[in-house]
């Protein structure tokens, strides 16, 4: 995947957490669309595109006043882009919070073929 696809993907990926319009990024994804999340209710992997939608739409309502994604580093190859980022946002609108968090994007034959989370809190302030 070049560069410019995956600065895209993110661009869409995170404006879907800031304001839960997640249609843009939602249409770029593969059917057969398979994700990864490391914890509650979505832990593990989860297939398909219905699954993929009622998880982002979840986001939204853990962080319904956004949660903003600062892009730190991409490393891309030909089918996997990989972003570390920091995002915070008020959790359940009431609670700061604060994430390091790395996402692996596959892409394949213009579509998202699979996602895979890995964060851990940071309660640092940056």
């Amino acid at each position: 995947m070049n560069q410019t696809i995956a600065l895209d993907i993110f661009r869409h990926f995170s404006h879907g957490l800031a304001t839960g319009e997640w249609d843009t990024f939602l249409g770029m994804l593969h059917d057969d669309f398979v994700f990864w999340f490391p914890m509650g209710k979505y832990q593990g992997k989860n297939v398909g595109k219905e699954q993929a939608v009622e998880f982002f739409q979840y986001v939204r309502t853990v962080y319904p006043t956004g949660l903003f994604a600062t892009l730190e580093n991409i490393t891309t190859n030909d089918k996997t882009a990989i972003f570390e980022f920091k995002d915070q946002g008020l959790l359940f609108g009431k609670t700061e919070y604060k994430n390091r968090v790395a996402v692996a994007i596959d892409y394949q034959e213009g579509k998202i073929t699979g996602y895979r989370e890995y964060f851990g809190s940071d309660g640092k302030s940056y």
